[in-house]
């Protein structure tokens, strides 16, 4: 007997006697909770839903470590596709993998409660389809980060560019994108606001260097020192593709003239290589007995 057989049997007796009908209610229901058989069903559905929950848990896990295995083979292999879009589809697989299993293991639940799934299925195709009409952004962020993915605007590992966030794409999902800054915080895009991105991690990068010196400096000296500063540090500076190149003046300001230097590097390497060059740079003035322009 559950609680509703309870109500109903309580619904069919005298209503002019509220003290007796309270009376039955009561021990009813108390007949119900002390009922071994309730409480016997009760801890089997428990362990049926603890045992699918954890079979799910199980199986993204397996899945996970199956998808890392493939694509470490795929490392290996001399005819592999691009790193980049590698872990990128990696990541979306493994999302897609983790919300099917999900979905299931819900479904799964509550078919142990006693719900049916075929109307609870059909429903969610009705509902589904009034959601897709409603939530109109949601599709769109779906769609965009299809195309992002399908086009390979940007892969996981790369330095982007979006509005007004800059850093590290950790995730591209179906829906959103997690950015990583410099300094720690994740931006969380939602694909459909994503119209322009700069990627900085598809081509090489510049390293600009420039080296103001005053008038009174000898300028054929200047660019001498700096020639030879330049070519011993990029025989042991690997980020450096190509050696630097001083393109000689590119300034003459009121009291200084400024010298330019370019250094094609890594990507995302440009930063590190300019603050490398200008330590060299210093020391080799310093040993030359030349002055910066303050």
């Amino acid at each position: 007997m559950d609680i509703f057989s309870i109500w109903s049997h309580a619904e069919g007796t005298d209503s002019s006697s509220p003290k007796t009908t309270l009376e039955l209610i009561r021990s009813q229901f108390m007949e119900y909770i002390t009922n071994p058989e309730v409480w016997t069903n009760f801890l089997v559905i428990l362990l049926k839903i603890t045992v699918v929950f954890v079979a799910a848990r199980i199986l993204i896990k397996i899945a996970n470590k199956a998808l890392q295995h493939v694509l470490i083979e795929r490392e290996k292999n001399p005819l592999k596709i691009d790193t980049r879009r590698t872990k990128t589809i990696g990541k979306l697989i493994g999302n897609i993998v983790s919300y099917v299993v999900n979905f299931i293991m819900i479904l799964m639940i509550l078919n142990l409660f006693g719900f049916r799934l075929e109307p609870l299925l059909a429903g969610a195709g009705v509902i589904g389809l009034a959601v897709g009409f409603g939530a109109q952004s949601l599709v769109k962020d779906v769609i965009t980060g299809f195309f992002i993915i399908f086009e390979d605007q940007f892969a996981v590992g790369d330095i982007v560019q979006v509005g007004s966030f800059k850093g590290t794409v950790e995730e591209i999902g179906l829906r959103v994108t997690k950015i990583r800054s410099w300094t720690g915080e994740v931006h969380i895009i939602p694909n459909g606001s994503i119209t322009q991105v700069t990627n900085f991690s598809i081509h090489n990068s510049l390293a600009v260097v420039d080296v103001s010196i005053s008038y009174e400096e000898d300028i054929d000296k200047a660019m001498k020192v700096l020639k030879e500063t330049i070519k011993s540090h990029y025989e042991t500076n690997e980020n450096m593709v190509a050696e630097p190149e001083v393109l000689g003046i590119q300034q003459l300001g009121a009291s200084e003239v400024v010298m330019r230097i370019t250094a094609e590097c890594k990507p995302n390497t440009h930063v590190a290589v300019a603050r490398e060059l200008n330590a060299e740079i210093k020391k080799a003035f310093d040993a030359n007995g030349m002055r910066f322009h303050n």
